[in-house]
This record gives C-alpha cells, structure tokens and sequence, in this order.
C-alpha cells in the first residue's frame, strides 16, 4: 500500500469510525477528519478498543487488532483528501451541511477523485450542481457495524461514470463487504426503503399505546429470526439521526402519514438519543435485548 491508496473519510461520528475500522482491517490506509478534533480523538479510541475485541471475536481480521499508521486523523479537511482517490462523507443528514462540504471538496480535489456520500436517505443527484465533474460524485452506503452487516448500496447520483462505481465496488470486496448497486435512483435505496416503511409502523404502534417498544422487539426477533429489533436499530443509529431521516422522507413524499410521531420528536427533545446517550428506547448499557434467554424471558 502507498498513499495514493488512501481513503478520506468526513466525519469522525458512529458511521465513520466504523468506516475507518472496516476498510482498515482489510489494509486500506485511512485519514480520518472531523471538524471538531475531541470526535477524532473519540473516534480513533473506538477504532483501537473494537479492533482489538472484533479481532478476538473473528468479525475481522487479526489486522484489526494492532491498526498502527493505517488509521490517522487529520486536522484539515485538506490534509485529510490531499492525494487521496476516494472520499467518504459521512457527517450528519442535513443537506445544507453536506451542500457546503462538497463545495469544499470539488474545489480541493482533482476530477478522478471520487465523492460518495454515506448519505442513507439523500440522492447524491441534490449535490450534483455544487460539485464540479459530478460524473465522479455517487452515494456509497456503508451500513451501521459493517463488521456484521456486510452490505455496501452504491447508486449513482444520475450522472457517476460506472469506472467509479466498479473501482468503490472492488475495494468493497477487498474489504469483506457486498456492493449491491441499486439500478434506479431511489431515496432510501433499497434497504433503507423497506427500513422506513418498518419504523414508521413501529413507532406509530408504540406512539398509539398499542405495544411497548420491547414488545414489538420481541416480535419482530421471534417472527423474523433476527438477533435484533425496530427500536434496539434505532437506539444503535441513534434517534437524532433516525429524525432527520424520517423529516426528510416526509419532506420527498408530502404524505403526512410520513410525518415523524411526536414520541419521537420528544424523545430526541430530552437528549434520548439511543445508545450514545445512554438512553433511548432502552437504558444501557444493559438493555433487555442484550440479557440471556431474551426475547423468550
């Protein structure tokens, strides 16, 4: 590897140290940056504390455990993409936040360096007219704990030259992930648009007094064989991100059956964010859904 092999990633929050952490074990060398350096510093402390456990559990690569010099992070956002061929965005789901950042970006890289953004509900299409050569700007969804949920969504953003999208698609294999390319521009992509359709219900059911949010888990586990539920999910993402989300489906559809439940708008209000609060739809660090035997007990 050389540093013409390197990856930016914007954005040092949940999604990018878990980017970081991916693409690194597999021997990517990555700069990472965020604009506050205290999240760097957070960041590159996850990285080393899960490395070193998921390398142990055989989620990674023994790499993982001892990432040396292939995870760095940057004090600028120009130390941070100078020579690098692939730029992730991954900070929060605001557009007018990512529309200045990407007129940032065109201006500091060259026409062959590709500019994704992790973005799981935006169309890359809404920054194509702040980008200069937009045939190399895309979306590229890496999924929350990629180290157990493998998929990578990559869509253009109407005009992405396909050498770009095969060149992210064949690091992604490298990295131990699944590219799936969506064939139609689609908010939300492919999962995220059945996810949406599945939080919208689940929180309406729960806003309705119907069922607790630990009941529809427990269903949802035990119907579906899944290690996890609708509300632990979005704890995970953290509900200040799951908001923004829902705000903007409701924004693209007009429908007000999107509009996100007051619960929700509420719960955020608190500072019930999920897991990074320390409370959300369960109180951590010990959840119902972590105990043994449950969702059965």
């Amino acid at each position: 590897m050389n540093d013409s092999d390197a990856v930016a990633i914007i954005g040092a929050g949940t999604m990018g140290w878990q980017i970081a952490l991916q693409l690194a074990s597999y021997g990517t060398p990555i700069r990472l940056y965020d604009r506050d350096p205290s999240v760097v510093d957070t960041a590159l402390g996850r990285i080393r504390e899960h490395g070193a456990s998921l390398a142990a559990e055989g989620l990674l690569p023994q790499r993982a455990a001892d990432l040396g010099d292939l995870v760095s992070g940057v004090e600028t956002l120009a130390a941070a993409v100078d020579g690098c061929w692939y730029v992730i965005e991954a900070i929060p789901e605001r557009m007018d936040l990512k529309r200045e950042l990407f007129v940032e970006l065109s201006r500091m890289t060259g026409p062959e360096t590709i500019l994704a953004t992790n973005s799981s509900s935006f169309k890359s299409r809404h920054l194509a007219d702040v980008t200069v050569h937009p045939e190399r700007l895309m979306n590229s969804h890496y999924y929350n704990v990629p180290w157990r949920r493998s998929g990578l969504e990559l869509m253009t953003c109407g005009v992405t030259d396909g050498k770009h999208m095969e060149r992210v698609a064949a690091l992604a294999r490298r990295s131990g992930l699944v590219p799936v390319v969506a064939e139609a521009e689609s908010t939300g992509f492919v999962f995220n648009r059945v996810w949406h359709a599945v939080k919208r219900e689940s929180l309406k059911v729960v806003a309705e007094g119907v069922a607790s949010a630990e009941d529809v888990d427990r269903l949802w586990c035990l119907s579906m064989e899944a290690a996890i539920g609708p509300f632990a999910m979005m704890d995970r993402v953290g509900l200040d991100v799951v908001l923004d989300i829902e705000r903007h489906y409701a924004e693209q559809s007009g429908e007000p059956n999107d509009a996100p439940p007051q619960l929700l708008i509420e719960m955020v209000a608190r500072g019930e964010l999920g897991r990074k609060s320390g409370r959300g739809f369960y109180t951590y660090p010990s959840p119902a859904w972590e105990r043994p035997g449950w969702p059965r007990t």
